[in-house]
């Protein structure tokens, strides 16, 4: 699958943006360029080897600090360049709030 074909809308960033890849157990990293975004996933180029390191499932981290981040998988490799998927958090309740809906004000 050639990277044009990919269906979703996406924002390219015409010359990249930052990010860190970072394992989930957070025992490697990896600087990388972000160079297109959809609300699925993104492709980004790896400044480093990405050989021998587990990326079924890792940490994108957008800021700094890391509290802006997303948990990725990835899902194609050609070259320096890789293609990944956002993959829902598995912890219940995390970041979301289930319930019911908020009640109707009667103004």
């Amino acid at each position: 699958m050639s990277w044009d074909s990919r269906k979703a809308d996406r924002v390219a960033f015409a010359t990249g943006y930052a990010v860190l890849m970072m394992g989930i157990d957070g025992t490697w990293q990896r600087p990388c360029t972000m160079l297109d975004i959809s609300n699925n996933g993104a492709r980004l180029q790896v400044k480093d080897s990405i050989e021998g390191l587990n990326l079924k499932e890792f940490f994108l981290l957008l800021s700094s600090t890391g509290l802006a981040f997303r948990r990725c998988e990835l899902v194609r490799v050609n070259g320096d360049e890789i293609g990944v998927k956002f993959v829902e958090d598995k912890v219940p309740g995390n970041f979301k709030k289930k319930g019911r809906a908020p009640a109707k004000s009667d103004s």
